[in-house]
């Protein structure tokens, strides 16, 4: 690419027009700003596009044309008012504005030819989980989220590793906010997945542990079963929430420390579970 636009911005002249314009918009789209010294409005629009092409320099070319000093590269476009500004891509301008434009709209114009910030996370999260590993998709997926609320993509990813790594009561609330508009195949495939969730916490076992527990509230090899139950359910929630309670009465009962941590460790990075129990077990510890 011409060291031109090593900074990813350049001022177009007749002499780099068709290297700017025509071959290194086939590599990276080319953001044209028609201005001029004159124009107040254009001067106002011209920051907020420095600014937004500082922060995706690998992924965008600011070309900034003078229309003043080059009104036949603005003739060749047919300027006719200004600010105007031009997406090119691969040659030819494929999209574009006229007359001034806040911050937030020239983000929301440009957000269909630049990459999102979340995407990164979404590539990851979504290789972890072709290979069945909802543990190390569990924080790219929730990163990619918080990055971008809005992007149902990310919210269906975070929603399928909630399931997974056994959140069902939060991938509930979370399904609760996909509208209508978005509720397509993995929609219905996630609402299957929370009920399989929901059936196999209502299994034989756990419902004759549970009412063990009731009726024996101090047998503390009861609440350990029943926590082990709860945990290959995916109610990790109520599994450490009992085994907690055990160690609360016995620190050194049996084997319910190991499970403690074992299962405090299974849990995702990033899951809010794994950083609360690790401080109440380091209580108890220390």
């Amino acid at each position: 690419m011409d060291n031109l636009v090593a900074n990813n911005t350049v001022d177009i002249t007749p002499e780099n027009f068709q290297q700017v314009i025509l071959v290194d918009s086939k590599e990276k789209i080319v953001l044209v700003d028609f201005w001029a010294e004159w124009s107040e409005e254009s001067k106002a629009v011209s920051p907020i596009l420095a600014k937004i092409a500082s922060e995706n320099r690998d992924n965008l070319i600011l070309a900034r044309v003078d229309c003043d000093r080059q009104q036949e590269v603005a003739a060749q476009f047919g300027i006719r008012s200004l600010p105007t500004v031009m997406v090119v891509k691969d040659g030819q301008p494929v999209d574009g504005f006229a007359g001034p434009q806040a911050e937030e709209q020239i983000r929301e114009f440009l957000s269909k030819y630049l990459p999102n910030p979340e995407d990164e996370f979404l590539a990851k999260a979504g290789e972890a989980i072709y290979e069945g590993n909802y543990a190390a998709a569990f924080p790219f997926a929730k990163q990619a989220y918080e990055l971008n609320e809005s992007n149902v993509n990310a919210k269906y990813m975070y929603i399928d590793c909630l399931i997974e790594t056994g959140s069902i009561e939060v991938a509930k609330t979370l399904l609760e906010t996909i509208t209508m508009v978005d509720q397509d195949s993995r929609y219905q495939t996630m609402l299957g997945k929370v009920e399989l969730a929901e059936q196999a916490a209502e299994s034989p076992e756990i419902q004759q542990l549970t009412a063990q527990v009731e009726a024996e509230p101090d047998n503390l090899q009861v609440k350990v079963e029943l926590a082990v139950q709860l945990q290959q359910a995916h109610k990790s929630a109520e599994a450490l929430s009992l085994l907690f309670s055990v160690l609360q009465k016995d620190l050194n009962f049996g084997e319910a420390k190991k499970l403690m941590l074992d299962m405090v460790n299974a849990l995702p990075d990033g899951d809010s579970l794994k950083s609360e129990y690790r401080r109440k077990v380091y209580s108890l510890l220390y």
